[in-house]
């Protein structure tokens, strides 16, 4: 009895291998056929409904610093640190007797239509600060409505990416 049992468990294994190798082939020739209809589907261009949107704002990230003019002062020496994730640091450091440091922080809007960054402070109450895009080197500061700064001081309120500058007047950090 216990010999009939062994070699119906080993005929038995045996039929499932058989059933399941027989069956790769039908499962392999459907794999086969996906790729070839995915094959065809992409040459056909037919994958640009589910592509992604590519978020131009992540690509815009450095360091930009100028000193731009100040009503009460000699100048207000400023750095914006554009960082991944919409992050920001703007350092701010008037040009007085003290030379205290300002430091903000918050996130940033791409606003490409506009050509306009805008950065909103993590503090609240405080007011966002625009910068027209001039090109991937410069931002010019907006007043605080988005609007152009006028006057013959508008074009020194500009604000210049670090590596494009072969200047050492940056804040450290």
């Amino acid at each position: 009895m216990q010999a009939l049992k062994k070699q119906l468990k080993h005929n038995l294994a045996w039929l499932l291998f058989g059933c399941l190798y027989s069956v790769q082939p039908a499962m392999a020739e459907s794999d086969q056929q996906m790729f070839l209809k995915a094959r065809e589907m992409q040459q056909k261009d037919e994958h640009s409904a589910h592509a992604k949107h590519i978020d131009k704002s992540k690509d815009f990230h450095g360091v930009f610093y100028g000193y731009v003019p100040c009503n009460d002062c000699a100048g207000i020496k400023t750095t914006l640190s554009l960082k991944q994730n919409n992050n920001y640091l703007l350092v701010t450091q008037p040009a007085r007797d003290s030379s205290r440091e300002y430091y903000e922080k918050g996130k940033y809007k791409w606003d490409e239509l506009n050509k306009v960054l805008v950065l909103t402070p993590k503090k609240g109450g405080e007011v966002p600060h625009h910068y027209q895009i001039e090109n991937d080197e410069t931002l010019i500061q907006l007043n605080e409505d988005g609007s152009k700064k006028q006057g013959d001081l508008a074009e020194k309120y500009a604000l210049r990416r670090s590596d494009s500058v072969k200047t050492r007047q940056v804040h450290i950090h």
